[in-house]
């Protein structure tokens, strides 16, 4: 199978996987209990009124053609309208992604700072003591609950020796670039986003870099146990270019895959993280919109999660794809 095809064929399958999710959150407000239009009617209304909304609101109408009018609508970019925040959804969620996205760009660049180079030095070290310490932090960074972790941060690091901020996002990343060419100090800038942003995205990226301490720690030991590496190593390279040109670089094929696919995980699971800190993103709007009961918001919220974790899934076949053709082909 040639790699375009590869590539329709996954295109394809995601489309699939959206029309699930969308199918799923589209039944999920028939299956709870409570009514849309208690979210829309006054406390007093009357039947009349309320049988005047559901027509406005096409609830009247059967199961069916409320599921087309909500395809219909999605395809033309509508998420639906907010009753009780008197807005509509699209924007509304469109807003809260870049904060969720760079919250999660974050969390994987800690994780990949830390923990490559901490695998590397744990397989070429084994059974020493940098290799007791790489494993004890894997199984503290794995077993440690994030928001607990979070909030320890917050008590410690914020709110006891006040070196970064408890909640919020402060600094957009934007105003750190602008700040290059703008009135702005840059490293003034600079210190006021990493004050916000370094604890909310160690608490989420520890169980990320532990994930990939560990996978990076088992390929090494693998590729350095190969036949090809007794032969570099008697050849007379040095052997920084056999750990680091020849083991690491089929070691990161696996650990690519892994990270693509975390960053998906990230974008969609870093609810309870933003909501420790305070953060104003996808994960906080869908907090807010389940304490408020405003179901077309919620549902707006899951169906951009969703497609968010498909289109990087998607991306990242492809990236293996390219850096393995036997995927496509198989």
């Amino acid at each position: 199978m040639s790699l375009g095809r590869f590539a329709i064929k996954r295109t394809l399958q995601g489309i699939g996987v959206v029309w699930g999710v969308i199918t799923v959150v589209f039944a999920l407000r028939f299956v709870t209990p409570g009514s849309a239009i208690n979210a829309v009617a006054p406390l007093d209304a009357d039947q009349a009124t309320r049988e005047a909304i559901a027509a406005e609101l096409g609830l009247d109408q059967p199961l069916y053609v409320q599921y087309g009018q909500y395809l219909f609508d999605l395809i033309q970019g509508d998420l639906g309208f907010s009753y009780i925040r008197g807005q509509a959804v699209t924007p509304l969620v469109l807003s809260k992604i870049p904060a969720t996205v760079e919250l999660a760009v974050a969390a994987t660049v800690v994780a990949i700072v830390l923990s490559i180079p901490l695998g590397v030095l744990s397989a070429t070290r084994r059974n020493q003591p940098v290799d007791y310490g790489a494993t004890l932090f894997s199984l503290f960074g794995i077993s440690t609950p994030n928001f607990w972790l979070g909030i320890m941060m917050i008590l410690v690091l914020a709110v006891e020796f006040g070196i970064f901020r408890t909640s919020g996002r402060g600094v957009d990343i934007a105003d750190v670039f602008f700040s290059v060419v703008g009135p702005d100090p840059f490293v003034d800038t600079l210190l006021g986003w990493l004050s916000y942003i370094t604890l909310p995205a160690i608490a989420l990226g520890t169980y990320f870099t532990a994930l990939i301490t560990r996978l990076t720690r088992s390929g090494m030991l693998d590729e350095l146990g190969k036949p090809y590496v007794r032969a570099t190593r008697a050849k007379g390279l040095p052997e920084t270019l056999v750990r680091y040109k020849h083991a690491l670089r089929n070691t990161l094929t696996p650990v690519i895959t892994v990270l693509g696919l975390q960053l998906g995980t990230l974008i969609g699971g870093a609810v309870i993280t933003e909501a420790v800190f305070s953060w104003p993103g996808l994960g906080t709007l869908v907090i807010r919109s389940i304490n408020l009961r405003d179901w077309p918001l919620l549902q707006g919220s899951l169906i951009v999660i969703g497609i968010s974790f498909v289109l990087v899934n998607i991306a990242v076949d492809m990236l293996y794809a390219y850096l393995d053709p036997r995927v496509a082909y198989e």
